[in-house]
């Protein structure tokens, strides 16, 4: 039986690891291979031996909890072990195992096993830690033209991004009796209030012209047609308006600052207006917090918005997606460089386009609602221009 074994554990020692972790089958084991111990179908190497699972677990609970010496024959140690008299007699069966080969020395008690296993998984967190070190470290960073991109739509962004890191200290919070009782209801069921949504429309034409700036600050976006540069413009306004305000929630106070100078709370901006986008940009707020991103970062987000060729009438859809996808590469690449510790970062940041996407078409849906429930006074030239004709 030992001559056995061993030949056998030279023959799958590379399968061995699979089987003791995995619980299956392994494939080293002929069909219906028995047991060396009772003749029942074995699942694997267990203490140098082909068993089954019964004495593998006989075996070990004898070792670990010292039974052995409390077993007793009554026929004078010269019982049969097989599969139907294995439960009959302890001490023969347990003398079986010890005859074919099973060793006593690789039972673990707890606190070894529990040492095995804190070990074990201290291993595996080590080597994702490797793995993830080696995948960081193999992943391109930007090259010299890239670099070159990135610090222009960069500085684009923070010409145009009002308040820039200080608008914690220059914003002014919204009085809270503002937007707090609504008049107007809306077809839909939500509600207006008519004092929040004149406080917003005086902010929202310097923050569409910011937006437009930023634009025209990207040199592809420069190259291209007049009536595609509209276009591109008001597909892309409501999402990086939303993308700015987003990145200035405020959990302590749990608001929103709107175009670097208004703190606003969720439900003065969704009865101000917005209804349910109200709650996708405070949504979104929150989720970008843990992203930790940096001024680049966001100004990348922005460009790939602005570059987004499936906008409908655009006549050079081709060269906006080739512009497009120098950006994400551009993009991919800084992330490469940035290091973040968030697993799959980038696929989980490319999800927020697609949020602020759905924002934008939310939006569009809204400003048809606002058309028909405020009067038209209250809505500045750019603000139409910009929003009316938009596909819902």
């Amino acid at each position: 039986f030992k001559s056995m074994n061993k030949r056998r554990s030279l023959k799958c020692q590379n399968c061995l690891f699979l089987c003791l972790s995995s619980g299956y089958i392994p494939s080293y084991l002929e069909k219906d291979e028995p047991c060396v111990v009772c003749g029942d179908k074995a699942t694997g190497y267990h203490y140098r031996c082909i068993t089954c699972e019964g004495c593998k677990g006989f075996f070990r609970r004898t070792i670990q909890k010292n039974l052995h010496p409390t077993y007793s024959c009554k026929y004078d140690g010269c019982c049969i072990i097989d599969k139907i008299t294995r439960n009959q007699c302890q001490l023969c069966r347990f003398k079986k195992c010890i005859a074919v080969g099973m060793a006593m020395d690789l039972v673990l008690d707890d606190s070894k096993r529990v040492a095995k296993r804190r070990l074990i998984e201290e291993n595996r967190e080590r080597r994702k830690k490797e793995e993830m070190v080696k995948s960081l470290q193999n992943r391109p960073e930007p090259t010299g033209a890239e670099w070159e991109l990135i610090r222009s739509v960069t500085e684009a962004h923070r010409h145009t991004n009002a308040q820039g890191a200080h608008w914690k200290q220059k914003r002014k919070f919204l009085p809270e009796k503002i937007g707090q009782s609504p008049l107007a209801p809306t077809s839909d069921g939500d509600k207006v209030d008519l004092e929040a949504f004149s406080e917003f429309t005086k902010i929202i034409t310097p923050a569409i012209t910011r937006v437009v700036d930023f634009a025209k600050k990207l040199p592809m976006f420069s190259e291209l047609p007049c009536e595609d540069q509209i276009i591109l413009l008001k597909g892309c306004c409501m999402e990086i308006m939303s993308l700015r305000a987003a990145m200035r929630y405020d959990p302590e106070s749990e608001t929103l600052t709107l175009s670097g100078e208004m703190a606003v709370k969720r439900e003065q901006l969704k009865n101000g207006g917005l209804g349910v986008v109200s709650d996708a940009i405070f949504d979104l707020g929150k989720s970008l917090a843990q992203f930790n991103l940096d001024d680049t970062e966001v100004a990348l987000l922005q460009a790939v918005l602005l570059m987004s060729s499936d906008r409908t009438g655009l006549t050079c859809m081709d060269k906006i997606e080739k512009c497009q996808e120098t950006f994400l590469l551009a993009f991919e690449h800084y992330i490469n460089y940035r290091k973040h510790n968030i697993p799959h970062f980038w696929p989980k940041l490319l999800m927020k386009v697609t949020d602020l996407r759905m924002i934008g078409a939310c939006h569009a849906s809204r400003f048809l609602h606002m058309k028909v429930e405020c009067p038209n006074e209250l809505f500045p030239p750019l603000f139409l221009e910009v929003f009316e004709d938009q596909e819902v």
